[in-house]
Parts: structure tokens; sequence; C-alpha cells
């Protein structure tokens, strides 16, 4: 319920994302066609033309660009570059996942170049690292630019918005940021923060989003050994996207001792404390995190959810609904009143809140599902609707649309027990960040009993510490 559904990867080959004319290649750099057809012809930069002769069309890989840029050092370095998605910014993410990820791999392949060539410089001893109850005054992670500063608090509120295009909005401002200043690691944490909620907002796959933003995070942590939000963002990432969880535990800890203020880790800190079933310290995080920002649907959202698993049900769904109402077109109200209702059997108001959701996430997966629930629902009830479930969610599984962690949700429901495990399984061999609420996850409660699902669990969630 924490995670959202996964699906395709796009360059199988490896060669990063394919740039199909001079504008984008020449957007990659910051540059005009001309400069980049000088560097072409005189610096050998990798261009690649169609059949038919040099009249013919052009194009480039994004990572074998990088790579001449490494090369090629600061001379050939833009003066002023722009992320690839500066060029395509009139684009909006939506059903269309390859949008999403085409954006995303262009703008990762500038920021781990810039990562690669400042690593060294930037590195710092170990032994080196503060105190845990340092705050984070005089920390060198600000910038002097005050355009990067500009870009990044641009980033930051879009990262805020938690929709999926504002959040490629953000990563545009971030990114933007580390291209005025290499060594701001504050918009290196915004990057990774931005990563790590993509897979939520935007259906982006977990095994594209985290390793991004756990790069990200290193990159912040590098050159900023005391900043909060990086040290905040590794353990999110490391907490749902490695299944680290005592590193997870650990990296929050460390950022709410370097800043108590810190709002996102107060919340992120909550959600991991939940998944652990540790309510009552997961609502004193999640509470803090609300004092601290009152205004943010996500902690409302969160807070909502951990009052449900609490066993505050009336609670919970009352302040869901009071945000649905208030904030229509925030899509967390809508998908937890959703699954909430499949759990209170309160069917009509599950598939209204689950439409909602594939409408607000662009999602013709979700759609898919809804629909065939909704034609179960009149032909068969409560049972021929997770029928009808099952059946769009094995389909949509088969072409690596949706999780297994999804289709065993369904099939626990129906009390199909040894396909439930069978799908649970081999969501633990995909390493889907969704198992991780295996241990709260009402759709299982029947499975509690059964050693194979036990057994499951102790594999997942040893005591993080």
């Amino acid at each position: 319920m924490l995670a959202s559904m996964s699906g395709t990867q796009l360059s199988p080959t490896g060669a990063g994302e394919r740039l199909d004319s001079w504008k984008q290649i020449a957007a990659f750099f910051g540059r005009d066609e001309r400069t980049v057809k000088r560097w072409e012809k005189g610096r050998g930069l990798p261009v690649r033309r169609m059949p038919g002769g040099t009249r013919s069309g052009v194009f480039a890989y994004t990572s074998e660009l990088s790579e001449w840029l490494r090369a090629s050092g600061a001379s050939e370095g833009p003066a002023n570059p722009q992320p690839v998605s500066a060029a395509v910014s009139t684009v909006v993410v939506t059903n269309a996942r390859e949008t999403t990820l085409w954006r995303l791999s262009a703008l990762l392949a500038f920021v781990a170049a810039a990562a690669v060539i400042g690593t060294i410089a930037h590195r710092r001893n170990a032994d080196s690292q503060i105190e845990l109850a340092l705050t984070r005054a005089g920390a060198p992670s600000a910038t002097a630019n005050p355009e990067a500063k500009d870009l990044y608090l641009k980033g930051r509120y879009y990262w805020n918005k938690r929709t999926g295009d504002a959040l490629t909005k953000a990563i545009d401002y971030f990114t933007q940021a580390v291209v005025r200043d290499p060594n701001y690691a504050q918009a290196y944490a915004g990057l990774a923060d931005s990563y790590s909620l993509l897979r939520e907002y935007a259906a982006v796959p977990d095994s594209e989003a985290y390793p991004k933003a756990i790069a990200a995070a290193k990159r912040a942590l590098q050159l900023d050994e005391r900043l909060p939000e990086a040290h905040a963002a590794l353990a999110f990432a490391s907490f749902w996207g490695t299944w680290d969880l005592r590193l997870g535990i650990r990296e929050f800890r460390r950022a709410l001792a370097l800043n108590p203020s810190y709002v996102a880790a107060h919340h992120w800190y909550a959600t991991a404390l939940t998944v652990l079933g540790r309510f009552p310290e997961s609502l004193q995080e999640i509470e803090r995190a609300r004092e601290l920002d009152p205004t943010s649907n996500a902690i409302v959202a969160d807070k909502a959810l951990v009052l449900y698993y609490s066993g505050e049900h009336e609670p919970a769904i009352g302040l869901l609904k009071q945000l649905e109402a208030t904030e229509p077109s925030f899509v967390s109200s809508h998908r937890y009143l959703a699954v909430i209702a499949l759990w209170e059997k309160d069917y009509t108001t599950h598939l209204s809140e689950a439409r909602q959701t594939a409408v607000l996430l662009h999602d013709p997966g979700r759609l898919a599902i809804v629909e065939a629930a909704s034609k179960g629902w009149l032909t068969g009830g409560a049972r021929g609707l997770l029928q009808g479930m099952r059946s769009a969610e094995e389909k949509l599984y088969s072409h690596g649309k949706i999780t297994a962690y999804s289709v065993a949700s369904t099939c626990a429901q129906l009390g199909d027990k040894r396909a439930a495990l069978r799908y649970l399984e081999t969501s633990y061999q995909k390493h889907e960040s969704a198992i991780l609420t295996i241990a709260i996850d009402r759709d299982f409660e029947k499975l509690h009993d059964d050693p194979a699902y036990r057994e499951l669990v102790h594999r997942l969630l040893p005591s993080p510490g």
C-alpha cells in the first residue's frame, strides 16, 4: 500500500537513452546545435547516423555523451548546460511510463557524469564524520550561487506537491541547480528525494528509481557528511530500495540528530516504524512531522494510515475523507481509502476510490483492474469483484505491468493461500518494495498461522534495532 505498481524498464542495451536529433543532443549539453556539430567533427563527439549518408538523421546515447564529457574534461564541458528535459519541457508525465523514464535516464546521465568528475576531490575520510549531536549550522551544503539556490528552492516547491508532473519538474530544477554548482549537496539530496517518490506518484519501477536515489544521496554525503537531507534520503532509499533496514533506521536517526526539526525525516521514519509494527513510536514521529508542517497533505494522509494500522479505524477514515474533500486531486487519500474500503468490505466505495486513483495517476493498468472488478461486482457480488480483480491483475502481471505482491494480495483475499504464497515468494525474489508491508497488511491476515508465511516475514523483517 505504501508502494506503487511497478512495470517494465527501458534501455535494455545499457547504452543510456537515445536522443534523436541535433536539437536534443545540443540540449543535453546546454549548447546550440552549431557547437555540438563542431564537437562531432573536431572533438569526436559520439553522434551516430541513420543509413543514408551525412544528410540522414542523427542520434546519440546519453551514456556515451556523458563518457565523452568525462574524457574530454572541463574545456569541452558546458558553460551553461541544461538537462535534456529542458528541450522537452512540454512533455507531460501521463500513463506513458516511457516518457518519465526517458527523462529520468537522460537527467541522471548528466548527474552521474558530474558525480564521477567530483568524487575524488570531494571524498572525505570516514573518520572525520561529525558527531550526531551537531546541527546544520555552518554546514558546507549551501551554495554561493544565487541562481543555483533559486533553482533548488523551486525544486523543493514542486517536490512537495507530490504528483508525477511536479516531481519531474523538481528533478529538472534540482539538476539545473547541480549544473550551476556541482558541489551543491542539497540539490543532490533533492534529486534523491525526487527519485524515491517518483515510483509512487508516476509509476516508475523501483528498479529505476531507487538506484538513482541512492547514487544521488551518496553524492550529497560525499559533499557534506553533516547534511540531514542526505542522510534522510539515503535512509528512505536504503530501507525501501535495498531492504537494508538497519541502515535505514540508523540514517533516519542520524538525520534527526543533525536536525531535530527536519520534517521529511520524521515523516519517513514514521512510515518505516509502521512497517515494523512499532505503532506508538510511529504515531509520535508522524505527529511531530505534522506539527512542523501542518499544511502537508502527504503527512496528513500517512498519519491516517498509521492510525488505521494502529486500530484507530474511524479517526483514520475521517481524516482521509476530510483531506479528500479539501484536496480532491491529491492521490494518496483516494488510494488509501480504496484499500481501506476493501478491507472494510465497503465495495462500492472501494470501486469509486480505486477509479479516482487510476484517473489521477493516469494509470491504464489500475483502470483495467477497476473495470474488471466492477463487472465482477455486478455479476457475482464480493467474490465476483475479487475474481475480476485477480483476472485483470494476472494479465497485467504477465506483461510486467504490476507487482507480484499486488496479485498475492488479491489471491489471499479470495482464500487461495497456495497462490498467495507463491506470488509472495516471487515478490520477494523480485525484490519488490511493497512486500515490506507484509506483516501489517490486512490482506494476509488469514496466512498468519501458515509456516511458509511466517518464515517469509522472518526473512524480510529481522529486528533492525
